[in-house]
């Protein structure tokens, strides 16, 4: 198995290849059939986890491509940088990769703070930063005719999921009274905000809004004043280890089968439906992926995953498996690994993903599905993959 090392080229052509205090090995000629990317993720830090993930999926798509001989017959050597989950050390280990390693394409990072970091880093070096996990609708606002040029994002914002949550939940479960009960945070405001710039297309009104602090753990009061409202539904975006509790006491306060979670807080884990079923069914939440999407080669990367690695893969596994099969077809249709002409053809490319096809728009944003799905019966059931667009405010 390809260890992972920090800053350390990955061997995806045979033996492992330590860098650490070595001279340099490549010739002018290996060079030339190489494509360089580089992969900053938080491989420390709380979020490691997380990290390792991302680059178990990279991993993978590497050795795939390479095994059946390269993009255009060149080998991708993969570098790796820890960014620790935070901005600073995000900027750090973008540097190296650029300065160092010489790399012509980073892939980064899980934390949306960290990618905006990044952000004029590959700017000034003009090199392709292809984000896979970050949401902020910031880092798209800022791509493309937004100013970044060579940021472009293979990842649904904060903006997309509201967006495609609050359209199915008016069109699909005929939903126009909500209350909102959202976590505290950058991510949980800017959720609702969204949601209530396209809310008025669905004829949909917000009768209560109210947020709550991490690590509260009584809602019992802002329940009663929903239940009381006549709110249909309620729209979280919350952490995942409170939704058990606020379903729990949306039974307690008769909600339960009244009252429909709509958002994202992790609704459709076994560990949360059995903590609280009756209030559970019915949620609908939206995700860039999920394992059960019933497609054969999203069906095939799971199972790839799951052998070479032991353990089933999450969406940050997908997602960056994914983007780095992305990046090969963008150099194959470039018929190049110049950055320029992958960029280009980046911009102009229809690529096939597991879930649906991806293209991207002129803020350098991918258009791709998000898996929408609902409890039913105490069971994740997939309502299909669903594209909506993003309105940017007016140049």
């Amino acid at each position: 198995m390809t260890h992972i090392f920090s800053r350390r080229m990955l061997c995806i052509t045979g033996a492992v290849l330590s860098v650490a205090g070595a001279a340099p090995f490549a010739t002018m000629a290996q060079a030339a059939d190489t494509i360089k990317l580089g992969i900053v993720a938080p491989m420390s830090g709380p979020n490691a986890r997380y990290g390792a993930f991302s680059m178990h999926g990279a991993e993978l798509a590497v050795k795939d491509i390479n095994a059946a001989g390269g993009v255009n017959g060149m080998k991708i050597e993969l570098f790796n940088a820890d960014s620790q989950g935070t901005p600073v050390e995000g900027v750090s280990a973008t540097r190296r990769l650029i300065d160092q390693d010489g790399v012509d394409f980073v892939i980064g990072d899980v934390s949306s703070s960290v990618t905006l970091a990044m952000q004029p880093v590959a700017e000034d070096a003009q090199v392709l930063l292809l984000n896979a996990a970050s949401s902020n609708p910031k880092i798209t606002y800022q791509a493309g005719v937004g100013g970044f040029k060579w940021t472009y994002r293979n990842y649904p914002t904060d903006e997309n999921r509201a967006l495609i949550v609050a359209k199915y939940a008016a069109e699909q479960r005929g939903f126009t009274k909500f209350a909102v009960l959202s976590v505290d945070s950058d991510y949980g405001r800017s959720a609702i905000t969204f949601t209530k710039k396209y809310l008025p297309d669905f004829k949909g009104q917000i009768f209560s809004e109210d947020y709550y602090k991490e690590g509260e753990v009584d809602f019992r009061s802002v329940l009663a004043k929903i239940r009381d409202n006549g709110a249909q539904a309620i729209i979280y975006y919350g952490l995942a280890d409170t939704t058990p509790i606020l379903a729990r006491q949306m039974i307690e306060l008769g909600m339960a089968g009244k009252v429909t979670l709509i958002g994202n807080g992790e609704f459709n884990t076994e560990k949360t439906i059995k903590a609280a079923p009756s209030a559970l069914e019915g949620a609908v939440e939206a995700a860039a992926w999920l394992p059960q999407f019933d497609s054969p080669a999203s069906k095939a990367f799971v199972e790839k995953f799951t052998t070479t690695y032991k353990e089933a893969p999450n969406n940050h596994a997908y997602v960056h498996w994914d983007t780095v099969n992305l990046l090969a077809a963008a150099v194959k249709q470039a018929g190049s690994a110049d950055k320029i002409k992958v960029r280009d053809a980046l911009s102009k490319i229809k690529y096939k993903s597991p879930v649906g096809e991806v293209t991207f728009d002129d803020h350098n944003q991918a258009r791709l599905p998000m898996i929408l799905l609902q409890i039913e019966k105490g069971v994740p059931s997939i309502k299909g993959a669903y594209t909506a667009d993003i309105q940017y405010p007016a140049k």
